[in-house]
């Protein structure tokens, strides 16, 4: 329940646009041809940053125990990539909202989200989005 209601209030204040901005990133990789396998990760995460609260981002080889195409070496190259193109601009989108929520204390939990998302922004290729368990 707690969930749910700090994802509500999550979208109104910022989420939204946040989840936009990932969707934008994804749409322009599409759009390039080359950027297709970079525009999934995208697309997984502007759900996520839509309804972050209850998910959590973790390594798919963690997950599942075996490497892949995204965890090895070409996962690396490709985290790289996606940094120096897309990586930065989306994490410092987080910050600024993760500075203006952090202003009152009832975004804290907000803000604390957008840190999140902004070091996944860096960096995702390789994470997949699970239910938390808690």
């Amino acid at each position: 329940m707690i969930s749910l209601l700090l994802n509500i209030i999550w979208v109104l204040f910022g989420g939204l646009l946040m989840a936009l901005g990932w969707l934008l990133a994804g749409v322009i990789m599409v759009i390039t041809i080359i950027g297709i396998p970079w525009a999934r990760s995208a697309f997984v995460i502007a759900i996520y940053a839509l309804w972050p609260f209850g998910k959590e981002a973790v390594s798919r080889d963690e997950l599942t125990g075996r490497q892949d195409i995204g965890t090895g070496p070409l996962g690396m190259i490709g985290n790289i990539l996606w940094f120096l193109v897309a990586g930065w601009w989306l994490a410092l989108g987080h910050l600024g909202a993760a500075l203006a929520c952090a202003v009152t204390i009832i975004g804290l939990p907000l803000a604390w989200a957008h840190l999140k998302l902004a070091g996944l922004s860096l960096f995702p290729i390789g994470k997949t989005i699970v239910d938390r368990r808690d």
